[in-house]
């Protein structure tokens, strides 16, 4: 696996680099973009995972520089088409790509075909001789009108093991990371994580990288135990204020919307979030 191995747990930020990479580079849609970790010193008020991973990367990285070309509601061949060639531009030594959550989802595609077009993406990119991450999709198995979409989520990732295999990128693993089914990881619109979430998945990106980090892990409040009732009230809340308006907009996407990307150039990474204090450690994701 390309990734930067390390043999302490335990490092002093004054140290030398905890990693080889200078350059980062995030592909994706709403996931990547950060949709649900809403902060308004991040570029286009959001923060999400890429942002806080990015933030630890810097730690001592003095030329480091961060570009997220991510735009929500993109499908795979869309992200394709309109990120991969900038991204090559930018000349990255690491790149994320996160895509098909919309295809599968909304489109119900075919996750072989998805994963072909993804593989050809990735060969360009590993090409490149950059470090390639790639995201295996969450569990949505509890998720009200999502859980009948299960079986073509986890084939869709079995597949994206055998593309990052097959270039030897890494893979984040998010089906398996089971904090992520908690109710606190979720935005309320049950589409997006909330900032937990997003944290939690940036801890498990430094992890996978090899990467020791300052994210101590959080432990969210449990929820109240709701009736029966209850729980189907809230389901057709969600339903009438998330559900649909997100159907509309897809359907209206993109002809109705000029999307950008929130950080279409590499800076460097000041200012964002919160400086890291003392690394924890980080190391392969199981």
């Amino acid at each position: 696996m390309n990734a930067w191995k390390q043999d302490k747990d335990v490092r002093n930020v004054a140290a030398e680099p905890a990693h080889p990479w200078h350059r980062l580079v995030a592909l994706g849609d709403s996931f990547t973009e950060g949709i649900g970790d809403p902060e308004p010193r991040s570029d286009g008020g959001l923060r999400g995972w890429a942002d806080r991973v990015a933030e630890e990367l810097s730690a001592n990285q003095p030329d480091f520089a961060y570009a997220n070309l991510a735009v929500r509601g993109l499908l795979v061949q869309q992200i394709l088409d309109q990120q991969l060639t900038p991204a090559l531009t930018l000349k990255p030594d690491l790149v994320t790509l996160s895509a098909g959550g919309n295809d599968i989802v909304f489109r119900r595609s075919d996750p072989d075909r998805l994963a072909e077009k993804i593989d050809a993406g990735v060969d360009q990119l590993t090409r490149s001789g950059a470090t390639v991450v790639l995201f295996a999709g969450p569990d949505w198995g509890a998720t009200p009108v999502f859980s009948q979409i299960r079986g073509k989520v986890a084939i869709f990732n079995e597949n994206l093991h055998t593309v990052a295999a097959r270039h030897d990128a890494v893979m984040v693993d998010l089906w398996f990371l089971r904090e992520l089914t908690r109710p606190g990881m979720w935005d309320p619109d049950r589409l997006h994580f909330s900032p937990l979430g997003h944290h939690t998945i940036a801890a498990a990106v430094l992890k996978a990288l090899g990467v020791p980090h300052t994210l101590v892990p959080l432990e969210p409040k449990p929820p109240l135990a709701r009736s029966w009732k209850e729980a189907r009230a809230e389901d057709l809340i969600w339903a009438r204020e998330y559900l649909v308006p997100w159907v509309v907009r897809q359907l209206r996407h993109p002809a109705e919307q000029a999307l950008t990307a929130k950080r279409p150039e590499p800076g460097p990474v000041f200012g964002m979030g919160t400086p890291p204090g003392p690394f924890i450690g980080g190391g392969h994701a199981a």
